[in-house]
């Protein structure tokens, strides 16, 4: 089989050499950012609809490593951005208003071999987008940059938000586990440069063939001369933070996120593609990563151009976890938020096994509304590309509904999983196995009563604030019922769930702040429900006693309007940002002639609505502070917002210290990414995988001279500072730089 450098195909439209290629015109813009109002479609581009059979087997490509049936999960199906527009309106009737697809650009192409002990071998391909390869070029199974082109203008013209997947941890894989590790792939490769070291793109959009090449070999883990990789190996049982973060996930080559030159092409390459117009990026394996590096590719791509889109990450666990205080305080740190795998464990148990009761479930809804800073902007979901199908832990259809009806009142911004709507199971309960090919597995079936359950909810999440900005009570719990409000001020959104399929439960009055009259249920009794009622009873509002058949769930609707008079901010994006940004306030009462305030600082407002404000990061702000909106004499709520100091680059601390049982060494200094000299808002603990060295990636402004000290914490948070002056350092000025410090040997 030819190589892929060898491989001309399709990027051989410019036959002729010429110096600078000239620009793809740009003809799709965000619509972004994703919110709260929003309802994401998850999917796997290869895994749903087959809209072209033309790059079914790309030139140079394995035909015997393309499938088409569905039958083998392994192999490629065919799915491609054509199949997507295909089913614009299929998503639309859905409710759908975010896809979340496959990342778009080039993947390994080569074959995956897993050897097994039976002399066997299993066949792999990398259809799921996670073996980056070149950055800069389209994955050719799904189309041409032309065919992205029409796919982000064909949503958008539709209201449908695009989110790319986008993979920073890693390349593919660089060594074999199941062959001795021996020396695999890995490579990462760009475009072509003219003499001025700009990529060379034809009028299309595709990588210019230079020596009948398209692209040249950039870093390679097998001979990493510039440091490009971690080069660890598979980080195996080791479950530190290091180990983590340094080491290679399934022997895929583990970018080194220290090495400013990595830094430098990877923000290059996302904001390539929110050049294209996208409106999110989901981050592959943020658990993996250095939070550092994370924080500063947020703050690249936000700053750039077209103002900031949504971001959320991978940050896999599963409580009880050593890392939920890792996972939990991750958006605070990074400005990136969470891909909401405490839901998901939650909804499992609850919904799905039945493991955990119902009042469980609800107990966890009411702790991750305390210790998220922003669980409006999670990313709850009941099932994904990387854990089992829901429907194989739950094939019984009324509490799979509940579970779905749950999911869609809940806070956040839910994500659906592709074939979720049309219950959907995996071949097995392996996430391989739940990668069906939605083309053979099953229909678009616009009666579905799933489909029509996230239809009818994702319309109330647009039109009732309480759900996208609302707060979460729970009025009344028990092993399997649960009925919860969510609440924006007056507007109030009630949800009645029995998960038993076949035993009725009477819930008793609750008391409520909704007015007295009959409330219908949003559904229209498509999960058996009626209205509910709403009297008084010795002064006191009351929802009357009602009954739950099984597998009933009950969604009632208050939604009266807050007027044009008080501001009141229900969300806003990004969390974080520096001075220039541009910033989103979400709510009601926002139109007219409004003041916004960082804490005590005027922020310019670039436009608002009734529902919204577009306002510019004022200077002078760092750190945390709390953003109002003035209207005549009436101030909103605040929103908590945190203002970087500057542009962002890399400063590894690294110190020689030794330490007790249960001590930690972190740093403090006089800048808010160092905490201001608060001890409790100093960094993370260092690392220290060779102790007594410790060493830490901090985000900091970018050519800033700053003071430190090095403190320790111990088990029961008691702090020591270490002793003498403060000690003093500079950052570097470039933007995606990284710098060492040399090693101190702090006194404490």
């Amino acid at each position: 089989m030819p190589s892929l450098r060898e491989t001309l195909g399709r990027f051989m439209l410019a036959a002729v050499l010429i110096a600078v290629a000239p620009v793809h015109a740009q003809t799709c813009t965000s619509i972004g950012p994703v919110t709260s109002k929003d309802t994401i479609y998850q999917l796997l581009t290869d895994r749903f609809y087959n809209g072209d059979s033309g790059n079914d087997t790309p030139s140079g490509f394995d035909p015997t490593l393309f499938d088409g049936t569905g039958s083998d999960l392994k192999l490629y199906q065919g799915g491609d951005w054509a199949g997507l527009i295909d089913h614009i309106d299929y998503l639309k009737d859905m409710g759908i208003t975010a896809v979340w697809i496959s990342a778009p650009y080039f993947n390994r192409d080569t074959e995956i071999d897993d050897y097994q002990s039976d002399s066997s071998i299993n066949r792999w391909t990398s259809f799921h987008g996670y073996h980056v390869h070149n950055y800069f070029v389209t994955n050719r199974h799904f189309g041409s940059m032309a065919d992205f082109d029409s796919l982000c203008n064909a949503l958008h013209d539709n209201g449908i938000k695009l989110i790319i997947d986008f993979v920073t941890n890693h390349t593919s894989r660089w060594q074999n586990p199941t062959l001795s590790f021996a020396a695999e792939d890995g490579k990462l490769w760009e475009p072509n440069k003219d003499v001025s070291g700009n990529y060379l793109f034809d009028t299309y959009g595709e990588p210019t063939v230079v020596s009948g090449a398209f692209e040249t070999l950039l870093a390679d883990p097998n001979n990493d001369v510039n440091g490009w990789f971690h080069d660890l190996g598979d980080r195996g049982s080791d479950t530190s933070r290091f180990g983590y973060r340094h080491k290679d996930l399934g022997s895929l080559a583990d970018f080194s996120h220290e090495n400013g030159d990595v830094v430098a092409h990877l923000e290059k390459a996302a904001l390539f593609w929110k050049s294209k117009g996208v409106d999110g990026f989901r981050h592959d394996a943020t658990l993996h990563m250095n939070p550092a590096f994370v924080k500063g590719l947020r703050d690249a791509i936000d700053s750039a151009t077209g103002g900031p889109v949504t971001q959320f990450g991978e940050f896999f666990i599963g409580r009880p976890d050593p890392k939920y205080d890792e996972y939990r305080t991750y958006p605070n740190r990074t400005g990136v938020n969470d891909l909401d795998f405490e839901y998901f464990r939650a909804a499992t148990n609850a919904f799905g096994n039945f493991s955990e009761t119902m009042a469980d479930f609800g107990n966890m809804m009411l702790q991750t509304q305390s210790d998220y800073s922003y669980s409006n902007q999670a990313v709850p979901f009941l099932d994904n590309h990387d854990v089992t199908r829901f429907r194989n832990i739950q094939p019984d259809d009324k509490p799979y509904h509940a579970a779905l009806a749950t999911l869609l009142t809940s806070r956040g911004i839910p994500a659906i999983y592709y074939g979720t709507e049309q219950y959907v199971s995996g071949v097995d309960t392996s996430d391989t196995g739940g990668r069906r090919y939605f083309q053979t597995a099953t229909t678009a079936d616009e009666t579905a009563t799933a489909f029509k359950v996230v239809a009818a909810l994702s319309a109330l999440r647009q039109s009732n604030d309480a759900i996208a900005f609302g707060t979460t009570t729970v009025l009344y719990s028990n092993n399997d019922v649960l009925v919860f409000q969510r609440q924006f001020y007056d507007k109030q959104v009630i949800v009645a769930t029995n998960r038993q399929p076949s035993v009725s439960y009477t819930v008793p009055a609750i008391d409520t702040s909704l007015p007295t009259g009959t409330y219908a249920d949003v559904l229209n009794g498509l999960l058996s429900c009626g209205s509910g009622t709403v009297t008084t009873v010795s002064g006191q509002n009351k929802i009357s006693s009602f009954t739950l058949s099984g597998g009933e769930t009950c969604v009632w609707s208050y939604n009266p309007s807050l007027g044009t008079t008080l501001p009141r901010i229900g969300d806003m994006m990004p969390t974080t940002g520096r001075a220039g940004n541009t910033a989103y306030i979400f709510g009601r009462g926002l139109g007219g002639t409004v003041t916004v305030k960082f804490g005590t600082t005027t922020a310019s407002v670039v436009s608002n609505s009734d529902t919204q404000i577009t306002v510019t990061v004022p200077s002078g702000v760092t750190g945390l502070s709390s953003v109002t909106v003035t209207k005549s004499s009436n101030v909103s709520n605040g929103f908590t917002y945190n203002a970087l100091s500057g542009d962002q680059n890399q400063v590894i601390f690294h110190a020689n210290v030794s330490t007790s049982a249960g001590e930690n060494i972190y740093v403090v200094g006089d800048i808010a990414e160092l905490g201001g000299w608060d001890a409790s808002k100093s960094t993370e603990a260092m690392l220290n995988p060779n102790y007594p060295d410790w060493f830490l990636p901090v985000s900091v402004p970018a050519n800033t001279s700053f003071q430190f000290k090095f403190i320790k914490k111990d088990a029961s948070g008691t702090v020591t500072w270490e002793t003498g002056s403060n000690r003093s350092f500079t950052s570097a000025a470039g933007s995606s730089a990284t710098t060492d410090t040399t090693t101190y040997y702090p006194s404490f």
